[in-house]
């Protein structure tokens, strides 16, 4: 795309643990990325996107108010590439504790195998 277009190449991206889709298009300049995610169609695909609450990120940066504009404040560069991340299906500390229970239950069945 030249600097001087009035549009801008950017893509939208969500995944599925066995599904993922990357949708390229092509967007006026000054378009945020809460726009560009309704503008891709994705939710036609993805019907559980809600562009307006779901979390989201330009290349792995979350759009969250904090260190970068909201979604919907942020303003699409250039070859920007639109994350939407889903909700966490366990608290991460939740997860540990129960991979390290699983482990120590192998562990220790592994242990009375060897008698």
């Amino acid at each position: 795309m030249s600097e001087h277009s009035d549009l801008v190449s950017v893509e939208v991206a969500y995944a599925l643990p066995d599904k993922q889709r990357i949708i390229t298009l092509q967007v006026k300049r000054g378009t945020t990325a809460a726009t560009a995610v309704e503008l891709s169609g994705i939710t036609g695909e993805f019907p559980e996107i809600d562009p307006h609450s779901a979390a989201m990120g330009i290349f792995s940066r979350p759009l969250d108010g904090k260190a970068s504009p909201l979604p919907q404040d942020y303003v699409l560069n250039e070859r920007d590439r639109v994350e939407i991340y889903r909700p966490l299906q366990i608290d991460p500390m939740q997860a540990r504790l129960l991979r390290a229970a699983r482990a120590r239950k192998k562990a220790l069945a592994a242990g009375l195998r060897k008698r």
